[in-house]
């Protein structure tokens, strides 16, 4: 999946898409995207401007995002009009730093769903090494007027 079906799939826009491609997807069960960590990204000049590095909130949001898009393709929701909120994120480990230059690789595995609500495995890799793991629910939400 290149960006612009991403795009079709999540209401997310620049500066806050934190997904650049799907590599592997298998509905109702895992996906694999990647996010280009490039200095240009706007939160750099301020964290930390002595040495740039990716805000953990940040891949966790990534993650969330691909674990947006695998429900999405699972399911019959659609952005145009319902939302997948993150519902919470639990066991969020950082095991190292993510800078400029980096290529972040992001599974995500579906542990239970029920209807609306979805239970994600996430975990971010650089170079084959793991950066994140997180545990998140999240729930299809209406958009309102």
């Amino acid at each position: 999946m290149n960006i612009q079906e991403i795009l079709e799939r999540l209401p997310h826009r620049y500066p806050f898409i934190l997904v650049d491609r799907v590599l592997e997807f298998v509905k109702d069960t895992s996906i694999t995207a990647i996010k280009n960590v490039s200095i240009n990204e706007p939160y750099f000049c301020g964290h930390f401007p002595v040495k740039a590095v990716m805000p953990g909130v940040l891949i966790v949001e990534a993650l969330a995002q691909t674990a947006a898009i695998l429900a999405s393709c699972s399911s019959e929701w659609s952005p145009n009009n319902s939302l997948f909120y993150l519902g919470s994120i639990e066991n969020a480990r950082f095991k190292k730093i993510v800078t400029p230059g980096d290529q972040l690789h992001l599974k995500v595995e579906v542990h239970r769903r029920r209807t609306r609500v979805w239970k994600f495995k996430g975990t971010a890799y650089v170079a084959g090494e793991i950066v994140c793991t997180a545990e998140m629910t999240s729930a299809e939400g209406k958009v309102s007027s």
